[in-house]
């Protein structure tokens, strides 16, 4: 039986970023539309994760990427209308219970161009 893994979201300029919270993951595929996002792997004891997120609004699949860590596997996906805020991540408004703001990473875009560039080139070099 597959479940979702507990995801985290947070909002910038010109990318939207999900971060996938799964401990020692493999057999990672993460599948990025225009307006979807599908993500799977194991975990360590072999459970089953699954999640597929209808898009708010609507990416450049080809300009997103994808970095995995032992802790978890964070997606990056340009946004189609850059500097445009999305309210939530979902093209539904309803807060799947496995899904959440990421409170540390979410702030004023003010002046946020040149940290989100720096952010970009530092997952760019993984």
């Amino acid at each position: 039986p597959r479940q979702p893994a507990k995801t985290l979201w947070y909002d910038r300029p010109r990318y939207v970023y999900l971060e996938f919270c799964v401990e020692d993951s493999t057999d990672v595929e993460v599948i990025i539309e225009d307006q979807r996002l599908v993500f799977s792997c194991k975990n360590a004891d072999g459970v089953e994760f699954y999640n597929e997120i209808n898009l708010y609004a609507r990416v450049n699949s080809k300009d997103s990427r994808e970095k995995r860590s032992d802790r978890s596997v964070t997606c990056f996906m340009r946004k189609w209308k850059e500097k445009v805020a999305w309210p939530r991540i979902t093209k539904e408004n309803i807060k799947p219970a496995w899904l959440s703001v990421d409170f540390d990473n979410w702030r004023d875009w003010e002046g946020d161009e040149e940290v989100e560039r720096a952010m970009v080139e530092q997952y760019a070099e993984v």
